[in-house]
């Protein structure tokens, strides 16, 4: 074992690490690789480098045109070959020289009678709404009803004939005159009771005009009287028959105004008053039955 011969050294160049590679200019600046701890490792990690950077563009930055300019610049083509304008003998003109031009537009301003009608039509909206949320308002507040028109009695006094086909009659109605509001104030105004038979008016009688307070109730007397009232044939005869039957069928109608009252606002309406009665041969002329209805016009 003496007779062996120790073995060489290695050589001082592979003691020494080798340095690390530099990674491209497209590697992103926050990677860079370095060694692990141990020398003779060829594996990198990545540290955060913030002092890398890339290597500036040469190119440079185009300037900022602003909105309101237009600019006219030279096309790629013109600067190869200069335009020409040719002529109608076939010779060449000269060549055009294109110029860059800067032209600065106009800022426009709104008429100020465009604004005046804007803020008038924004003060008519405003005005509308609260207008129309003060109604509903009143309305759900005071709730208001119709009157109601009705008759409480009646007594046909007087039938007769002169002729075929003139007759004379005289009827007393109480009349009813109702306000079943419990806030509102109402006039009855341009008051009409009129008498039917059989769709043909024998008399008619007016009545002036009266206010009533809220939840009241008015009876007024009205006299219709039928002076030589013309009736066609077959009506006449309808008419004795009803007599001699002891069961009279009229009709009254009524027209009227109503003004309804609450502080300072007022408004009105009309209303069509209907009542269907029957009654007894005179002269006793009682009212047998009656069904009233009122409806606004």
């Amino acid at each position: 074992m003496s007779n062996l011969l120790p073995l060489p050294s290695p050589p001082q160049s592979q003691l020494q690490p080798e340095p690390p590679e530099t990674p491209p200019w497209d590697t992103p600046s926050s990677k860079w690789f370095t060694p692990i701890n141990t020398p003779s490792s060829k594996w990198f990690t990545p540290i955060n480098t913030p002092w890398r950077t890339t290597p500036r563009s040469t190119q440079s930055t185009p300037t900022p045109v602003a909105l309101t300019e237009v600019i006219v610049s030279k096309s790629p083509l013109s600067q190869t070959s200069p335009a020409t304008t040719p002529k109608l003998d076939g010779t060449d003109a000269k060549p055009l020289n294109e110029k860059m031009i800067h032209l600065r537009l106009r800022t426009t301003r709104t008429n100020p009678w465009i604004w005046c009608g804007a803020a008038l039509c924004f003060i008519f909206s405003i005005l509308l709404i609260v207008f129309g949320i003060a109604t509903l308002i009143l309305f759900l507040a005071v709730r208001p009803r119709t009157p109601v028109f009705d008759i409480s009695n009646a007594k046909l006094n007087t039938i007769y004939f002169e002729s075929p086909v003139y007759f004379n009659g005289d009827m007393l109605l109480l009349v009813n005159f109702t306000n079943p509001n419990k806030k509102l104030n109402v006039r009855f105004e341009n008051l009409s009771v009129q008498l039917w038979f059989s769709d043909k008016m024998i008399a008619t009688q007016g009545v002036l005009p009266f206010s009533q307070r809220n939840g009241r109730t008015r009876l007024e007397p009205i006299r219709l009287i039928s002076n030589l009232v013309f009736l066609p044939v077959n009506h006449a005869v309808e008419l004795k028959r009803q007599v001699m039957s002891n069961k009279i069928d009229y009709e009254i109608r009524s027209t009227f105004k109503v003004k309804a009252v609450l502080g300072i606002i007022h408004y009105s309406y009309w209303l069509h008053g209907s009542c269907q009665l029957q009654l007894t041969s005179p002269p006793s002329g009682g009212l047998v039955y009656r069904n009233c209805t009122t409806k606004r016009w």
